[in-house]
C-alpha cells in the first residue's frame, strides 16, 4: 500500500499522525472544523481514537449515542459543542459505512470529476458548499488528489495562499491561516456594522 503523505495541521505530531493514516480520520477533522478552533478540530478524531478505541465508521456508526456523546464531551471535548457534533459524527460514520462500505477514500478515489467530488462531500452530513470546496481543496494540495477541474469546483481555495486548513502544512501557514480568519471576520464585522439601519 503506498505511503500516504504526512500532514501538519494540528500542531501535535500524534493527532497529525492519525489525519495522516486514516481518511475517515481527515474527514472527520474537516467536519468538526466549525466554529472551533482549526487546529483543535482536527485534533479531534485522535480524541475518539484514543478514548473509543477505534475509528472504524462501522463501530461508530453502532455505538450507544449517549455513550458516545459522553466520551466525546470528556475533557478535553472534541469540539465545544460535543453533543451536537458527537450525533454528527454517528451520522456521519452511518453515511460512509452504507455509501462507500466503510471506505472513506472511496469519496475522492472514485470520484469522475472534481465537480462529482464537490457533489459527493456537500452529501455528508456537516458539509455545506464551503466546507466541502475547503476539503476538496486539502485533498488536491496536500495528499494530490487532483480530479479534473477541481480548480473550477474550489473556487478561490485552489489558489496559493494562506485561505483554509487546504494550506496549512507547519506552524507558521497555520498561524498564516489564522490571520486571514481573523481579517475575514473583521471585514465581516464591519460591513454588517455598516449596513445596519441607523436609529
Amino acid at each position: 500500500m503506498a505511503t500516504r503523505p504526512a500532514l501538519h495541521i494540528t500542531g501535535d505530531d500524534a493527532a497529525d499522525r492519525v489525519l495522516s493514516e486514516d481518511p475517515f480520520a481527515l474527514l472527520v477533522g474537516m467536519m468538526l472544523d466549525q466554529q472551533y478552533p482549526m487546529e483543535h478540530a482536527f485534533r479531534g478524531p485522535a480524541k475518539v481514537l484514543d478514548r473509543f478505541g477505534t475509528l472504524e465508521p462501522a463501530r461508530i456508526a453502532a455505538a450507544d449515542p449517549e455513550e458516545f456523546a459522553a466520551l466525546c464531551a470528556e475533557p478535553p471535548a472534541v469540539h465545544r459543542f460535543p453533543g451536537s457534533m458527537a450525533a454528527r459524527l454517528q451520522d456521519l460514520a452511518r453515511l460512509v459505512e452504507q455509501e462507500y462500505d466503510g471506505h472513506a477514500e472511496r469519496l475522492w478515489t472514485e470520484a469522475s470529476s472534481g465537480r462529482d467530488l464537490l457533489r459527493r462531500v456537500m452529501a455528508l452530513p456537516g458539509f455545506g458548499k464551503q466546507k466541502a470546496q475547503i476539503f476538496v481543496a486539502l485533498l488536491a494540495k496536500q495528499l494530490g488528489v487532483r480530479p479534473e477541474g477541481w480548480e473550477a469546483a474550489v473556487g478561490d481555495y485552489a489558489v496559493e495562499g494562506y485561505r483554509s486548513v487546504a494550506d496549512v502544512v507547519d506552524p507558521t501557514s497555520l498561524q498564516k491561516v489564522r490571520d486571514h480568519k481573523k481579517q475575514q471576520k473583521a471585514a465581516a464585522k464591519a460591513a454588517a456594522k455598516g449596513a445596519a439601519p441607523a436609529g
